[in-house]
């Protein structure tokens, strides 16, 4: 009797085994493809002045610190976009490069850009910066940004 309870033991193991290897993998983007492309939508909906999109994609407490060194939140920014005096004309993406650590990516890259600030000073350059994104709620949304001018050398 216990040999047979053992025969059954091993034989559900075994076939719960095979059933889990055989389930194919999730369909969809890689988080690093998924980041990425919050990045260009990010970018997408500030030349469109898409204040709605821009506050779908930072979380409520995030805080981004400008190339000048100024802190922004989240509120701040969106009332820049919606009073239309900050203008990004153009933009254009460098290397990005995520690193996923669970329910965390952070993902650094470059740009060179075409703008002018909400106090309509000339921004326009280049420019290195880091986001941090963070699933919530099943969906990714940046929690903190930084920005410099851009002096990296490859």
């Amino acid at each position: 009797m216990k040999l047979v309870a053992a025969v059954l033991l091993v034989s559900a193991c075994v076939g719960l085994t095979l059933a889990q290897s055989q389930t194919p993998p999730a369909k969809g983007p890689s988080v690093a493809e998924a980041v990425k492309q919050i990045e260009h939508d990010w970018v997408d909906a500030v030349k469109a002045g898409d204040a709605d999109k821009v506050s779908e994609i930072l979380a409520d407490d995030w805080i981004g610190i400008g190339y000048d060194g100024v802190r922004e939140t989240k509120k701040k920014h969106l009332a820049e976009m919606k009073s239309g005096t900050a203008k990004l004309e153009s933009f254009e993406f460098g290397p990005m490069d995520v690193k996923v650590l669970g329910s965390v990516a952070v993902v650094q890259g470059s740009n060179t850009e075409k703008s002018t600030t909400a106090d309509g000073k000339d921004s326009s350059g280049k420019y290195a910066w880091m986001d941090v994104f963070v699933k919530r709620d099943g969906r990714w949304v940046i929690v903190r940004s930084q920005s410099t001018e851009s002096t990296i050398r490859e």
